[in-house]
C-alpha cells in the first residue's frame, strides 16, 4: 500500500456487540481510549461495546460515542504498529467527528462529549416524531428529489452512485416509496432506524446542538477534512462548526466527500470502525481504488502487512 492515504470513519448503524474487545486486549493505545471514554462519560461505555446488550448499544445516546471511541481505538491500534499520518480524513455522519479528531481539530474528550450530546439530542428528536428512512437504489436523483418535495420529506444521504437515502415523516416516506415504485424503481429498502435522521424532523436537535458546538473550541485541522454538509474540504474552524450543525438536518454528501479526499492525491483509503459499509460504497464510487478496513486486531495485522 502507498503511504499517501486517506482515513474514513464509519457512521451510526455499523455497531455490533463485541466491537473493540480484541483491540483493547491487544493494544495499549486502544485500551486507553476505552478507559478514557468510561471516565469522561461516567459510565461503562466499554462494557456495552464488548458485551452489549445490543438494544442498549443501538440507542443513539450510546451508539454514537461507542462507534466514535471504537473507531479511534482502531486508529490507535494501527499507529502502534506503523507510523502513518493521513493526507485527508472524512467520515459518514457521526464518523465526521472521528475524522476531525484524527485531523487534530478536536481533542478526543471534546469529540466524545459532543457525540454523546448529539446522540442524546437526536434520540429525543426521534421519540418526539414519527419518522422513517428508506434506501432507494438505482433511481434518478431528480425523480427522488421531486417526490420528496411533494411529500414534504428530505434526501438524507447521497452515498454512492445508485444509492440515495430518504428521510422524514413516516407517512411522507411511505407515499414517496409508493411514487417511486409506480415510476418503476424496483429496489427500495425501508431502514430499521430510530427515526428520521438528516431530515427536517431533526431541527430541534440541530438547534440545541448548535449551542453546544458554539462552546466547543475547534482547531485548524492538520490535514484535509471533507465535511458531509458541503461535500468539500474544510479547514476554517467556524465553518467546521457550522457544517456540523447543518449536518444534523441536511443531506450527507458522502460521494462528494470521497471524491474530495481522492482529489488530494491519496493513493489508498482506510476505513476505521465496525463494519465495511464505506468500503462497499467505494466499490460503487471507484472499484479500482485501493481500500482497506480496520475493524479488529486481525485487520490491523493485515493493513500493516499491506503497508
Amino acid at each position: 500500500m502507498a503511504k499517501r492515504v486517506g482515513f474514513m470513519f464509519a457512521g451510526q448503524g455499523a455497531q455490533r456487540v463485541g466491537m473493540g474487545r480484541d483491540l483493547a486486549e491487544q493494544s495499549a493505545g486502544a485500551r486507553a481510549l476505552f478507559e478514557m471514554a468510561d471516565t469522561v462519560l461516567g459510565r461503562e461505555l466499554s462494557t456495552l461495546c464488548f458485551d452489549g446488550p445490543l438494544e442498549a448499544l443501538t440507542e443513539s445516546a450510546t451508539c454514537q460515542p461507542a462507534i466514535y471511541t471504537m473507531s479511534l481505538a482502531c486508529v490507535a491500534a494501527l499507529r502502534e504498529q506503523v507510523e502513518l499520518e493521513p493526507v485527508a480524513c472524512g467520515g459518514l455522519s457521526l464518523g465526521e467527528f472521528g475524522a476531525l479528531t484524527t485531523a487534530g481539530a478536536l481533542e478526543f474528550s471534546q469529540g466524545l462529549k459532543l457525540v454523546a450530546t448529539r446522540g442524546a439530542l437526536m434520540g429525543e428528536a426521534c421519540r418526539a416524531s414519527d419518522g422513517a428512512m428508506a434506501a432507494v437504489l438505482n433511481a434518478e436523483l431528480e425523480l427522488v428529489q421531486q417526490l420528496c418535495t411533494e411529500n414534504s420529506i428530505d434526501v438524507a444521504n447521497l452515498n454512492c452512485p445508485g444509492q440515495i437515502v430518504i428521510s422524514g415523516e413516516k407517512a411522507g416516506v411511505e407515499k414517496t416509496v409508493e411514487g417511486l415504485s409506480a415510476a418503476g424503481v424496483a429496489r427500495i429498502i425501508m431502514l430499521q432506524v430510530d427515526g428520521a435522521f438528516h431530515s427536517r424532523l431533526m431541527a430541534p436537535a440541530a438547534e440545541a446542538f448548535a449551542g453546544v458546538l458554539a462552546e466547543t473550541p475547534f482547531a485548524v485541522p492538520g490535514c484535509a477534512v471533507a465535511q458531509n454538509a458541503v461535500g468539500e474540504l474544510v479547514s476554517d474552524p467556524d465553518a467546521i462548526r457550522d457544517n456540523l450543525r447543518r449536518q444534523v438536518t441536511g443531506s450527507v454528501r458522502w460521494e462528494d466527500c470521497v471524491r474530495a479526499m481522492m482529489g488530494t492525491g491519496i493513493e489508498a483509503l482506510i476505513e476505521f470502525g465496525p463494519g465495511k459499509v464505506l468500503s462497499g460504497f467505494m466499490r460503487r464510487i471507484d472499484r479500482r481504488f485501493p481500500t482497506y478496513n480496520v475493524a479488529n486486531a486481525e485487520d490491523v495485522a493485515a493493513v500493516v502487512a499491506a503497508l
